[in-house]
């Protein structure tokens, strides 16, 4: 399974609309996020900065898998209207780089 961390970067005066865009996550994004091998995606935002940290059986599939998929494309748009847009969604990326981790015991 794939541990990624990604950091994003909402526009300024947009960080109210970003918030309430998640608080209605559509349930055919919910699903197709699920059919990806998505397991968990958490957001962090602190000002502008936004930490995601996704678990997911393998990060490029999931990338490639949502490209096109009917349900992603309409809220990467939505997004793109609230994040400072950098990403081609490639799936190239592999995210933050992890530098540790607590051991486990």
């Amino acid at each position: 399974m794939d541990r990624i961390a990604l950091h994003t970067k909402v526009a300024r005066g947009k960080e109210a609309e970003y918030a309430a865009a998640h608080d209605a996550i559509p349930t055919e994004l919910v699903d197709a996020l699920r059919e990806a091998g998505v397991h968990t995606w958490r957001i962090w935002r602190d000002g502008q900065e936004l930490f995601h940290v996704i678990e997911c059986d393998d990060y490029a599939h999931m990338r490639n898998f949502l490209r096109d998929h009917p349900a992603n494309v309409p809220w990467q748009a939505r997004m793109s209207e609230l994040l400072e847009v950098e990403d081609d969604y490639s799936g190239g990326d592999r995210g933050i780089v992890q530098v540790w981790e607590l051991p486990d015991v």
